[in-house]
């Protein structure tokens, strides 16, 4: 039987939030949080389940949940502020900012082909990892890790096609440190956090279990539960080193989509498609799909890792928004399935108030 704790703020009618509440009751194995929004104004949390099979701790609206690849998407407003205070240029040749990386490449990459995965840039981290699971988790220092993982020769010309490559952010990030003098982590911090009064957000390494009051990954609960861990070493945290609340994660997009967070020309920077046959931006999706009967555009972020799942979507035009997290490995097409499912039920004429 599952285990709901309702948050204490919903500005949904009564009948909107049954509707909501059968909708996350009908998921089949669900073990996460779902929220749903229109702009700021949360019309429904609810969390479902085990934070920590083992220990006895529920999932709450407060629990932190890794976000996987929308780290990707993370990282990317964290470069679109640096832009918007002058210190970085999207067009700029990497070799501005690491005149130690590669020279032939170098002059060849921008942050704009790193961001959107069509720099050409090999996904040598992951072949190293498949070929050698023993070295995940294992920190290097940046540039070290630049070197080993994010230097070989461009499989194809920048620009002109599309591969999801990891390696892309080794650059970002050894580019970012260079440029502001400090870690990613304190970057997160002086650049989200405190700023935006983020209470549950921030960049874990190694094992996210070891992290205060985050959920436990799973490969699956039941009577003998399992863990699920993918150790995420700070090399990689742009690529999937970031941690958050459905409830900061609401308040991020709240800022950068529908707030002015972001210079106009950044956030116009950040939901552009760069590579329409994937319909990618920078470090997420922009896509026009049907919500509540009619098309719809939306800023469109899936994330995995481990056992954790994660699904963000927002109708850019009023904010409608939906955010998802699961940590027992709930299949990614059920996950979505379930959050369009939600968005859909928040244009239902029910709702009217």
């Amino acid at each position: 039987m599952k285990a709901f704790v309702a948050a204490a703020l919903i500005w949904a009618t009564p009948a909107a939030a049954q509707s909501y509440h059968d909708i996350v009751a009908a998921a089949e194995g669900f073990n996460g949080i779902a929220l749903v929004a229109k702009g700021r104004h949360v019309e429904m949390i609810e969390s479902v389940g085990s934070a920590d099979a083992e220990r006895g701790i529920p999932v709450t609206p407060t629990t932190r949940f890794e976000t996987g690849s929308v780290s990707k998407w993370v990282a990317s407003i964290v470069v679109l502020k640096l832009v918007d205070q002058k210190k970085l240029d999207l067009d700029a040749p990497v070799s501005r900012y690491l005149p130690d990386y590669r020279a032939d490449t170098g002059a060849r990459l921008t942050l704009r082909r790193l961001m959107s995965h069509s720099s050409g840039l090999p996904n040598e981290i992951l072949k190293a990892r498949q070929a050698d699971p023993a070295i995940r988790g294992v920190e290097r220092e940046q540039m070290d890790a630049v070197r080993t993982y994010a230097s070989g020769d461009l499989a194809f010309e920048p620009g002109t096609a599309w591969d999801y490559s990891h390696s892309n952010w080794l650059v970002v990030k050894a580019v970012v440190e260079r440029v502001s003098g400090l870690p990613y982590a304190r970057l997160i911090d002086r650049l989200l956090v405190r700023p935006l009064g983020l209470k549950d957000s921030g960049i874990y390494r190694g094992d996210s279990a070891q992290t205060a009051g985050m959920a436990v990954g799973y490969a699956k609960l039941g009577p003998a539960p399992e863990r699920k861990p993918n150790p995420t070493p700070d090399f990689l945290a742009m690529a999937g080193g970031y941690y958050t609340s459905a409830p900061d994660m609401l308040k991020l997009m709240e800022a950068v989509l529908g707030g002015t967070f972001l210079s106009a020309a950044s956030r116009k920077a950040l939901l552009t498609v760069e590579m329409p046959d994937q319909h990618y931006a920078l470090g997420g999706r922009v896509r026009v799909e049907p919500v509540g009967g009619h098309p719809r555009e939306l800023a469109w972020n899936d994330g995995s890792n481990g056992g954790f799942r994660m699904v963000a979507r927002r109708v850019l035009a009023d904010g409608h928004s939906v955010i998802v997290f699961n940590n027992a490995s709930y299949d990614h097409r059920k996950l979505g399935e379930l959050a369009s499912k939600l968005l859909d039920a928040s244009y239902a004429p029910r709702l009217a108030q």
